[in-house]
C-alpha cells in the first residue's frame, strides 16, 4: 500500500500546524483539544520546519521543569525532521519510523509542500486491512471461489 492511499483512508486530511514561536503551553492546550500526538511546526502551514510530540514535551518537562511551558516550542521542536512522499510503501515508512523512534510523519510533494501527515496508528492500519484482503484472496483461491 502506498502513501498516497493512506491518506485517502484518512477521516480528515486537516494538517494542524503552529508558528515557531508558539509557547509549549499553548502548543500542549492544541494536543490535547486535538487528541493528537505531534504538530508540525511551519512558519506558512505548508513547509515543515519541525515537529513538536508529546514525547518531546514529556522529556523536557522532566529535564528542566515546568519553566519550559513558557518557552516557544523552537527550543523542544525536533528540527532534523523526516518526510516521506506519497508514492512511499507503507512498509518502507513503518520500517523508518521503528528504526527512527518516532511516530509521525509529514508526507511532501516534490517542492517540500506539505500535503499530509501520517502516524504510524495510519500505516499500521492500513498494513492490516492489506493483510486482511490478501487473506480474503487466499481463502477464496483454495476454496474455489
Amino acid at each position: 500500500m502506498l502513501v498516497t492511499q493512506i491518506l485517502s483512508m484518512k477521516a480528515s486530511g486537516d494538517i494542524i500546524t503552529v508558528a515557531p514561536e508558539t509557547s509549549v503551553a499553548d502548543a500542549t492546550r492544541l494536543l490535547s483539544e486535538k487528541r493528537i500526538g505531534a504538530i508540525v511546526v511551519s512558519e506558512d502551514g505548508k513547509v515543515p520546519l519541525g515537529i513538536l510530540s508529546e514525547r518531546d514535551i514529556v522529556r523536557e518537562l522532566g529535564k528542566r521543569g515546568a519553566a519550559i511551558l513558557d518557552q516557544p516550542i523552537t527550543e523542544l521542536m525536533t528540527r532534523k525532521l523526516e518526510t516521506c512522499t506519497t508514492g512511499e510503501d507503507a512498509l518502507v515508512i513503518l520500517d523508518r519510523m521503528t528504526q527512527g523512534r518516532f511516530r509521525h510523519l509529514p508526507v511532501v510533494d516534490e517542492q517540500g509542500t506539505m500535503i499530509g501527515l501520517v502516524s504510524i496508528g495510519d500505516a499500521v492500519s492500513a498494513r492490516l486491512k492489506e493483510l486482511a484482503a490478501e487473506k480474503e484472496a487466499l481463502t477464496g483461491m483454495i476454496m474455489g471461489n
